[in-house]
């Protein structure tokens, strides 16, 4: 079968190769695409996987258990029954929403317990929260940054930074990714030009695994008169002695200006937040238009966080068995031969390299009862995608055994190990 007629390219083609587009309706995109529903038909889609239940390391779709990986649950908290009960007893005093922005008439009482006590965990002075973590990287990097200023960023960093730094009007320059000597050069580059300077990174990479180097960036923001700004997402909960991320893993936690971090993934829950300086979070919260026109987290998400955090901060097995599973799962994937592109965290990637063996890859594992999805260009570069794996506390030693034992038949089979 030719690259042209496999059913995996479906998936792949550029949307000029999707058909002629008539020019004048503004619509006339959206009926030209037809890849979603090319691919359902060739049986290669692999995204909005509806999932009926959901039992620690696996998941029931079309009336069949699957172990999942690639979840972002970390601590395996989203099924603990003490997090349902907490979001159960809040209702009735809250009610299922808050109908308005936090800036009027949608600030609970637990909105502001749950900041304070965030505020606590992280050593920070002040703590705000958001309604998603997207809409926390958006209203940070927009408020903060003006035209005149400079924003450096990981060429991996996260699309929601991204969009923040198109809302802020700054300028932005990106480095390759941890590559500390081109972000040196860029603020050596722009030493005499007016305004300020923020390095924005990841803590935790999503499609790597990788682990910023945050003494690095630390150093070169000193030097350069610079803030740094960590998108700890993935780090939260998992990083260091206490769970609270890069900065603690690293012992920074006085050198980091801003923390930003998600409910929903360790926390299990929903939302977002920024902590650091009272000052600078306080400007964020009466200058961010992201944060300010939009409905507040519902207080039934804000009970299951506050839950989560006592579990976080009360029970470190949790946080230990991801980091022993993610151990077992890096180091057998290695044993196979394949390509974790060097992961140092419970997200472990496993390099395919071209697209259409990715898709395929991808169906074998999904046959063999493997819930996981690939990375596909755009999110990684033509011939570099990949299957990204992540375990949570949940996962049993024998599920992260089938895993591997799926990766090593499918491996085999299409020639890539062995």
């Amino acid at each position: 079968m030719s690259d042209n007629t496999h059913p995996a390219r479906i998936l792949l083609q550029k949307p000029e190769e999707e058909g002629p587009v008539r020019t004048g309706d503004i619509f006339d995109k959206a009926f030209a695409f037809t890849r979603a529903d090319e691919a359902m038909a060739a049986g290669v889609y692999p995204y909005f996987k509806p999932i009926s239940s959901h039992n620690g390391g696996t998941v029931v779709v079309d009336g069949r258990e699957m172990i999942i990986t690639g979840s972002n649950d970390y601590l395996g908290l989203s099924q603990d029954p003490r997090l349902a009960e907490a979001a159960a007893g809040v209702s009735a005093t809250y009610g299922t929403s808050c109908t308005g922005s936090r800036f009027l008439t949608g600030t609970l009482t637990l909105h502001e317990e749950l900041e304070r006590r965030l505020a606590a965990f992280l050593g920070a002075e002040a703590v705000l929260t958001f309604s998603t973590g997207f809409l926390g990287c958006l209203s940070v990097v927009s408020a903060l940054v003006n035209r005149q200023d400079i924003i450096y960023f990981d060429r991996e960093n996260h699309a929601s930074l991204y969009d923040g730094a198109r809302l802020s009007f700054g300028t932005l320059r990106r480095y390759r990714h941890d590559d500390l000597a081109g972000l040196e050069r860029l603020l050596a580059g722009d030493a005499d030009r007016p305004g300020g300077r923020m390095i924005v990174t990841d803590g935790v990479f999503s499609m790597s695994g990788h682990v910023a180097d945050l003494p690095g960036i630390v150093g070169l923001a000193r030097e350069y008169g610079a803030r740094v700004v960590v998108d700890d997402a993935h780090a939260t909960g998992v990083l260091g002695e206490g769970g609270r991320g890069t900065a603690e893993h690293f012992g920074l936690q006085e050198e980091i200006d801003l923390i930003i971090g998600t409910f929903s993934k360790s926390f299990a829950s929903v939302g977002g937040f920024v902590s650091g300086q009272r000052a600078v979070v306080d400007y964020v919260k009466h200058h961010a238009r992201p944060f300010i026109f939009t409905a507040a987290p519902a207080a039934m998400q804000v009970a299951v966080t506050l839950e989560a955090l006592e579990i976080m901060q009360t029970e470190p097995q949790h946080r230990e068995r991801v980091l022993k599973n993610a151990a077992r799962l890096r180091r057998g994937m290695a044993e196979l031969g394949f390509d974790t592109l060097g992961s140092q965290s419970q997200i472990v990637p496993v390099l395919i390299g071209p697209d259409e063996l990715t898709v395929v890859f991808w169906k074998a594992l999904w046959d063999a009862g493997i819930f996981t999805t690939p990375a596909l260009p755009p999110g990684v570069p033509s011939n570099g995608s990949l299957i990204r794996t992540s375990v949570n506390a949940n996962h049993t030693p024998e599920q992260i055994d089938s895993i591997l034992e799926a990766f090593a038949s499918v491996g085999a089979r299409l020639g890539m190990i062995g």
